[in-house]
């Protein structure tokens, strides 16, 4: 029998899901959550060896839990209605065994936890299309700068921090915005952040 944990904070959506595993013969829904912070405490407590959980959620995302679960046991399928470059980088890095579009049809749901039972990993495919259609124009030291400016450092202290002329790092943010086909600092830290080009 495969024990199943779910996290998912629309209550309905979170029974819904709950009734439709526990129609399979050979699965039961053991706990469910409804945020990340929940879904850990129930981790340990039942020990599934499936861990169904959304990305955004309360108190403690899914992308959170994902990455606290990492050695852990129970496989990990994140279940979202995003699909954003940036969340299926962080969780593959995270090494989540499925990450899974809400709209797919619920068989596909239940051949995909049959599937990682078996130690294979499931991907949307809509998500892999994203990953190789959107490649980072970003240089090392390009990144380096937009990590710093993440953190709302000044161009002063940037340059301070790479032992670089103030002048240098102004021409490094200038081809960043222009690379990124953004008109300013905030536009960029924001793009990138969308599309996982800093981790």
């Amino acid at each position: 029998m495969i024990r199943i944990v779910i996290a998912e904070d629309q209550q309905l959506l979170l029974g819904a899901l709950g009734a439709l595993l526990d129609l399979e013969e050979d699965m039961t829904v053991v706990g469910k959550a409804g945020n990340g912070e929940e879904l850990l405490a129930l981790v340990k407590q039942e020990q599934p060896d499936i861990c169904l959980m959304d990305i955004e959620m309360p108190v403690m995302t899914g992308l959170d839990a994902a990455e606290y679960l990492r050695n852990n046991a129970c496989k990990v399928i994140i279940l979202t209605t995003f699909a954003r470059p940036g969340y299926f980088e962080r969780a593959r890095k995270a090494e989540v065994d499925g990450y899974l579009l809400k709209d797919s049809p619920s068989e596909d749901l239940v051949h995909s936890i049959r599937q990682i039972m078996k130690g294979k990993r499931m991907y949307s495919p809509e998500l892999i299309d994203l990953v190789f259609a959107e490649e980072n124009p970003l240089t090392k030291r390009e990144i380096e700068i937009l990590q710093l400016l993440t953190k709302g450092e000044t161009t002063k202290a940037i340059a301070k921090a790479l032992y670089l002329s103030n002048g240098t790092v102004r021409n490094y943010i200038s081809v960043i915005l222009d690379k990124l086909d953004v008109s300013n600092r905030i536009e960029a830290v924001a793009k990138v952040n969308e599309k996982g080009w800093l981790k």
